[in-house]
């Protein structure tokens, strides 16, 4: 595979098997930024959309899935009053209602599986093309990375990172940007902490190759830059040394809409329920925590993914169960749906009328107040005349 990967298009340096996903995503943001008047965050934006594009299709399918899930909700609780207690009954009574109604819950769960890597590519490929790699000051001071220094001369340290008490703790470096031959394929980049010092020119194919490092601070988001973590619209929270960041509050707003309006509404009968409730909030929470964490590019990745993703949903089925909100139901958005799904009509036989149709007990008479169902006539019983003897 090394020997396949290599050489291909320009591509000095392939790794299986994780270059095989990596490389596209890393030489299709660099391809946004060339391309996108080389401004790093509209590349990031751009990428954002053609990935989710792509992947149309398959949250479409979840989407739908939810929504399902949703509408049949009513049923659900229904099975779980009835057989309160009954685990075992209750799981087979709802897969029944599953194949019956062709629902699959799995559905729902392969494009959340999906998007792990792909956010863990994107990371990593946003620490690629920052150029800018820190090391502890043990790493530092290793003789494999002396060793990797003496043969890669564009390794420039940039700055000592100190901790309160004015002591070194980590040291950043620039990475090189051009490297070929021998260069791309030392051994130290086999070593995890050293795996970043590889030149960008050694991934890309040969139309996106660099001749100066990336710009990843963004003029129109007040210098924001990418590759690190947001102070430039965050706050810093006394006595933690947390970052408090404002693109990282956008991401949580965006991501609470989302899960909002996709959850089922909160019964207390479905044990499962309280979880899903938790979860509602908890990821935002952790998406802000993030925020303090992780490169701003990634975070303003998460913004431009959310946003699509809740268009798409508003798309197939509305504002969901986003209202009411904290009790609030603006007049734009209507009540949400009670889950109306009715069983399929089966066929029940009886010993005065085999194959009769039995009809589903909320049907409603035409025509009838308050929609009772009434027989068109009473039957009259016949007395039979005589004298008793």
């Amino acid at each position: 595979m090394t020997l396949i990967g290599a050489g291909f298009l320009g591509i000095e340096h392939f790794t299986p098997p994780w270059d095989v996903f990596f490389l596209p995503l890393f030489n299709l943001l660099i391809a946004s930024y060339r391309i996108i008047f080389s401004d790093f965050a509209l590349a990031i934006i751009v990428f954002t959309i053609v990935i989710r594009t792509l992947l149309a299709p398959l949250f479409v399918r979840q989407i739908r899935s939810q929504k399902e899930m949703q509408r049949m909700a009513p049923l659900i609780r229904e099975v779980n009053r009835k057989h309160k207690g009954n685990r075992t009954k209750i799981a087979e009574e709802t897969q029944a209602l599953y194949r019956e109604h062709g629902v699959n819950p799995a559905a729902g769960c392969l494009p959340v599986v999906a998007q792990l890597p792909l956010l863990f590519a994107l990371y990593q490929a946003l620490i690629r093309a920052s150029n800018v790699v820190t090391l502890s000051v043990k790493d530092a001071a290793s003789d494999t990375f002396v060793q990797l220094q003496a043969a890669l001369p564009g390794i420039v340290k940039l700055t000592d990172v100190k901790d309160a008490a004015g002591h070194i703790t980590q040291v950043q470096y620039a990475a090189p940007v051009v490297g070929s031959g021998a260069a791309c394929n030392l051994p130290q980049f086999e070593v995890a902490n050293f795996t970043h010092f590889l030149p960008l020119n050694c991934q890309l194919i040969d139309p996106l190759k660099l001749a100066s490092a990336i710009n990843t601070k963004v003029a129109w988001l007040g210098g924001l830059d990418l590759a690190q973590i947001d102070h430039k619209f965050a706050v810093l929270i006394p006595g933690l040394g947390f970052a408090l960041s404002g693109l990282a509050v956008l991401a949580a707003l965006l991501q609470f809409v989302q899960v909002r309006m996709t959850s089922p509404k909160p019964n207390p009968d479905d044990p499962t329920s309280s979880t899903t409730n938790t979860m509602t909030y908890l990821f935002p929470l952790l998406t802000i925590w993030w925020g303090g964490l992780f490169p701003s590019g990634l975070i303003l990745y998460w913004v431009v993914y959310t946003a699509y993703l809740i268009a798409q949903q508003f798309r197939i089925m509305g504002w969901g169960n986003l209202f009411p909100l904290f009790g609030w139901q603006p007049g734009f958005a209507p009540a949400p749906e009670t889950g109306v799904v009715s069983r399929p009509v089966r066929r029940e036989s009886s010993p005065d009328n085999p194959g009769s149709e039995a009809a589903p007990p909320n049907q409603r008479a035409a025509g009838t107040p308050g929609g009772t169902s009434r027989p068109a006539s009473r039957p009259t019983k016949k007395r039979r005349r005589g004298r008793k003897r």
